[in-house]
């Protein structure tokens, strides 16, 4: 306990998962520091455009929902964590209306029903059209800034602070900026909860802000918590790629189109108008991530690197009809399209993959609790084995606020009986250590994720692999002194990069996400309704 005889949680993040664990740990009595690296609204929350999924009506079955998410894990989910996942999400849902969080309704008043792929039934609900995350981080942020916790914006997690086998804290790097070197703070606590994120910075093309740098995960490595499954990054099968200008020049940055423009029935083609997605999946558009990415890439290799197209032209029957039916239903993407001077009404647009969310992480029990005592990690920095290989569309906003509730009143618990549990932890994989690359150019960020979109992207090989371990080896063998916050980053980077790419040489075998092109029974060794052949 603290001083002040309240327990003190920190929490390290604020999207869904860090605002909802704040929030239930202060309502139990605990005395909540919430820090994070931007400012508060500044989370990969805000970015989600598909919704949330729930079984939220009385004609879908938690079954469904279930078994729906185990099959988009490729087989390999936790079905005890998936259950919890399901069976505490309308309770989750119903907890974020009650925060001010206004899903989209009908003309009746009912919530209007949104299919996504690998879904059996259109569960996703939506808020502000495709503006979910959006509406969701605003009211949770409104909830939390009106509450006890205490807020540090602008603090990057430098390290855990651990003393005798426990988490007692956080060292931080606060109001680091371009020409104003930030001050190194320690903050001590009775439990650190870490909701950092991702690591889509790895890859050189991904949806991800630029904060998803993975520093929960690697200060979790360096304080010796377990992580597992990082070999499993989801490739988002259509991220807009633009319209080049005169020059060559892409008219914006990649974007992501939701999943959810084709489950209203939007199609893929190619660049002579075939749906080829057919060929790999009989679900087509609507198979699962991993396969309509992969689907994508192999066309794109057919046809020189070109994007595939996204057709929309089909949802209304008039050009006008639709027009108005997308601006409406899609604002947010509506508006990006037409920033980069194409017009979804009347055409096709080009659609490329991207990286886009990292089912990996740190190991943790069905309430966050990680295997070092103290610690807890909750979203996409956690490993709660609902997503197995692959996360069914929809569900990682439900697993922030279902196990972000949950390790809120699990932080309370174990402070008020001292106990201070820990999740099992299975025995580290013997890998051998990589030798590093002779002729290894100097270290950078860019070279980085160029290394990993070739060698540890949508699809991998040993040959790959193996040189992306030795590249990445020599780059940590070069001394560096991080100073500023992008330094620490880059460190966290490339210490997420090892891990992930040994994760990914031992796993010899293709499943879901993890693609692996020297497998030669990937095809056969898929569940049912997962082959793809590309």
């Amino acid at each position: 306990m603290t001083a002040s005889g309240a327990p003190h949680a920190i929490v390290v993040g604020s999207g869904i998962a860090g605002l909802l664990t704040a929030l239930h740990a202060v309502q139990h009595g605990c005395r909540v520091t919430l820090v994070t690296k931007d400012v508060l609204e500044h989370a990969n929350t805000r970015f989600a455009q598909g919704g949330i999924a729930g079984v939220m009506f009385d004609d879908d079955r938690a079954e469904d929902h279930v078994r729906d998410t185990l099959v988009a894990g490729a087989g390999i989910g936790d079905e005890a964590a998936v259950r919890v996942l399901v069976d505490e999400g309308p309770d989750r849902i119903r907890e974020l209306i009650a925060l001010g969080v206004a899903f989209d309704r009908d003309a009746s008043g009912g919530f209007v029903k949104g299919l996504e792929a690998a879904h059996s039934y259109p569960r996703i609900l939506h808020a502000g059209g495709d503006a979910t995350g959006t509406v969701i981080e605003k009211a949770l942020v409104s909830r939390l800034r009106a509450s006890a916790v205490e807020v540090v914006e602008h603090a990057f997690l430098v390290d855990l602070v651990v003393a005798a086998g426990r988490v007692r804290g956080v060292e931080l790097l606060v109001g680091d900026a371009p020409g104003v070197p930030g001050r190194h703070e320690t903050i001590v606590a009775d439990a650190v909860v870490l909701a950092t994120g991702g690591a889509g910075e790895l890859y050189a093309h991904t949806t991800n802000p630029p904060v998803a740098t993975g520093d929960g995960i690697a200060a979790a490595l360096r304080a010796g918590a377990d992580v597992r499954d990082l070999e499993f990054f989801q490739f988002h099968p259509t991220v807009l790629t633009g319209r080049a200008d005169a020059a060559g020049t892409a008219a914006g940055a990649p974007f992501l189109v939701s999943e959810a423009v084709r489950g209203e029935g939007a199609t893929l083609i190619d660049e002579h108008g075939r749906r080829f997605t057919f060929d790999a999946h009989p679900d087509g558009e609507l198979a699962p991530r991993d396969v309509v990415a992969r689907a994508i890439a192999h066309q794109m290799e057919l046809q020189d690197e070109r994007p595939v197209l996204l057709d929309a032209t089909g949802l209304r029957p008039t050009e006008a009809e639709r027009r108005a039916f997308l601006a409406h239903r899609f604002p947010t993407i509506d508006a990006a399209v037409r920033e980069r001077g194409l017009d979804w009404a009347r055409e096709p647009i080009p659609v490329t993959t991207a990286a886009h969310f990292l089912m990996g992480g740190v190991t943790t029990d069905l309430f966050g609790r990680s295997s070092l005592p103290g610690l807890y990690a909750v979203g996409e920095v956690a490993r709660t084995g609902v997503h197995g290989a692959n996360r069914l569309a929809s569900n990682s906003l439900l697993e922030g606020a279902v196990f972000g509730a949950r390790a809120g009143d699990a932080v309370a618990a174990d402070a008020a009986s001292g106990a201070w549990p820990a999740a099992s932890a299975p025995a580290p994989a013997d890998i051998p250590a990589p030798a590093p690359a002779a002729d290894a150019p100097a270290f950078s960020r860019h070279a980085l994720q160029e290394l990993m979109w070739e060698d540890a992207g949508l699809v991998r090989d040993e040959a790959g692999l193996g040189h992306a371990a030795s590249l990445i080896a020599s780059w940590r063998a070069q001394p560096r002194t991080p100073r500023t916050e992008r330094d620490f980053e880059d460190e966290n980077l490339l210490l997420v990069a090892e891990r992930a790419v040994a994760a990914a040489r031992a796993r010899r075998g293709s499943v879901g996400a993890h693609y692996r092109s020297d497998d030669a029974g990937a095809v056969a060794a898929a569940p049912e309704k997962e082959a793809v052949a590309c």
